[in-house]
């Protein structure tokens, strides 16, 4: 009796580390692939964003950008209990992904995404918490963001829920990764009075910080991705390679998109394929 009793428990013992190494597994994959989030948190040579990744500092944060809304500072998001989200709760860091809260109730403002982030189903942005808290804590101090612009009080209604899209839905789950990866906030141009037309999403013409110019990639057959076959379009986002060979501009993550599965590349073209065609301010 027991024996079986422990063999029992062991089997639940056994279950319980698999799903837990499951969830860490996806998560890692969110944060190192389609979510870019090295791209912005972790700290380059010579500080710009044009600058190789310092090996052994992923996440610690550092990256400094001056932009018309102020001085922008990307946070450290490794577990450092002095400098990092060490002290957080899962429930902290969801909250602060899904509705751009701190845990001292303070907002969090650009460029961090909050708005591509909310949709995230509770699954994935479970993993994501618990992946980053698994990460090696980087002591790196780093200031916060100094903005000139009045950061909004809320990103909208709490979320609370959000469903997971099924992988079988090649364009809906192909639109949920590429929300993720918040790819809209830099191929979107500026608006009039506003950071973002998006009556001209995905439309290009935006100028990055680099002095780079963000491409179009709605389906259009002159500005955008029309005549681009799938093939060209994945090389692009996982080689930074245009259809001539020649080299995208490194702003773009695709250090980070390498990584992205053959599945989620195939679904995220197949979304990118149905934005309707639009030139390019």
């Amino acid at each position: 009796m027991m024996k079986s009793v422990y063999l029992a428990a062991s089997l639940i013992a056994l279950s319980s580390i698999a799903k837990a190494e499951i969830i860490i597994e996806r998560g890692e994959y969110l944060v190192t692939t389609i979510g870019g989030c090295g791209n912005c948190h972790t700290p380059r040579q010579g500080g710009g964003i044009d600058g190789k990744v310092i090996p052994g500092t992923e996440l610690s944060g550092g990256l400094e950008l001056d932009e018309d809304i102020g001085h922008l500072s990307m946070p450290n998001i490794t577990p450092d209990m002095k400098t990092g989200i060490g002290e957080w709760t899962d429930k902290q860091i969801v909250e602060a992904l899904r509705n751009g809260k701190r845990p001292d109730g303070k907002i969090i403002g650009p460029p961090m995404p909050i708005p591509m982030y909310r949709n995230l189903s509770d699954d994935d942005v479970i993993a994501i918490a618990t992946y980053l808290r698994t990460r090696k804590p980087v002591d790196h101090a780093v200031p916060r963001s100094q903005y000139k612009i009045p950061l909004p009080e809320n990103y909208g209604p709490p979320v609370s829920h959000a469903d997971e899209p099924s992988p079988t839905d090649q364009v809906t789950y192909g639109k949920y990764l590429v929300t993720f990866g918040h790819c809209v906030l830099c191929h979107t141009p500026e608006g009039k009075d506003q950071p973002f037309d998006m009556s001209r999403a995905f439309a290009g013409g935006r100028k990055m910080p680099n002095g780079s110019v963000a491409r179009n990639i709605t389906s259009d057959l002159e500005d955008g991705l029309g005549r681009w076959t799938d093939e060209q379009i994945k090389v692009s986002i996982t080689e930074g390679k245009r259809p001539d060979g020649t080299a995208l501009n490194r702003i773009m993550a695709f250090d980070w998109y390498k990584g992205i599965t053959q599945p989620d590349l195939a679904a995220m073209v197949a979304y990118l394929r149905t934005i309707p065609p639009q030139m390019t301010p």
